[in-house]
């Protein structure tokens, strides 16, 4: 089986990488705190490597997963980075959820070495890349892609190519985008049948099999009854993710007005030490106690 690298080892990149070496991928790993990644070559006996460029050598396809578009120039570029020790005909994926913009940076870079490149960005939280149920937004060439197809589905409930070189991460804004405009609604139902005084669970059973039913209502509407925020999709990462949706909002003219206000509904909840909770922590705010 093709060798394997994964670099970035936070809550989604240390499940995912696990399942690489599970289904029998060699896999070497990079993490900028190397603590975590002896904890991961403990866990799943694996292989670890002190710089991005030297975790990739050897491997026919390397993933990253990091935090933001900095971060990801700081492993791909330079002399120690992902690039630099790829061999032309291997293939970069790019899971992290970052800009348009830097994803064709990477994508001229990688083609003057030879190097396929997709931008691969992920959706279904921490739980999704531990069950390797994510859904995987992905642009980039056909042909690359095919080939590197099998390998993503290790940890992906859907795979699927939107379009050329960017595509992957102008889709998961638009994922972002509805995540906060449905999180956001599902708090004001939530609230507006608690101060009804209706039985909760009762009405979750009665809607959530109709029209309004959702991934959010499945999985978060009985957390956010019980007001318990840790776990899942950190604010703090929303935040980020909105701020890149801006952005590209600005550039091709969009006009976002309800997310412009759930991400200020999110600022509040961090100014008041929040950032850590999950998003749907959205229906504190609607709370008089």
């Amino acid at each position: 089986m093709p060798n394997c690298a994964f670099i970035g080892l936070g809550v989604m990149g240390y499940p995912m990488a696990g399942h690489l070496k599970a289904a029998g991928y060699a896999t070497t790993v990079y993490n900028r705190t190397a603590t975590k990644a002896d904890d991961w070559v403990a866990e799943h006996d694996g292989i670890s490597a002190p710089t991005p460029r030297e975790a990739v050598a050897g491997a026919e396809f390397v993933m990253v997963c990091v935090g933001n578009d900095d971060d990801l120039r700081s492993v791909v570029f330079g002399d120690d980075g992902a690039l630099a020790g790829m061999a032309s005909g291997a293939t970069l994926v790019d899971h992290t959820t970052a800009s348009a913009e830097v994803a064709r940076e990477i994508r001229a870079a990688a083609d003057e070495l030879g190097v396929g490149f997709i931008d691969a960005p992920v959706s279904g939280g921490q739980a999704g890349a531990q069950n390797g149920q994510l859904s995987v937004m992905c642009g980039g060439d056909a042909d690359v892609f095919a080939g590197v197809e099998p390998v993503i589905d290790v940890y992906a409930k859907a795979t699927v190519l939107i379009g050329d070189t960017g595509s992957g991460q102008l889709t998961k804004m638009v994922n972002q985008v509805c995540i906060a405009g449905l999180i956001q609604g599902l708090s004001e139902a939530l609230d507006f049948g608690r101060r009804s005084g209706l039985d909760e669970e009762k009405v979750l059973s009665a809607i959530s099999a109709g029209a309004s039913g959702s991934w959010q209502m499945d999985n978060r509407a009985r957390t956010m009854l019980d007001r318990h925020f840790d776990h899942g999709f950190a604010l703090d990462w929303m935040r980020k993710d909105l701020g890149i949706v801006f952005d590209e909002a600005q550039r091709i003219g969009a006009t976002l007005p309800v997310t412009a206000m759930v991400d200020q509904f999110y600022a509040r909840l961090q100014r008041e030490g929040h950032g850590r909770w999950d998003t749907s922590a959205l229906i504190e705010l609607l709370r008089d106690d």
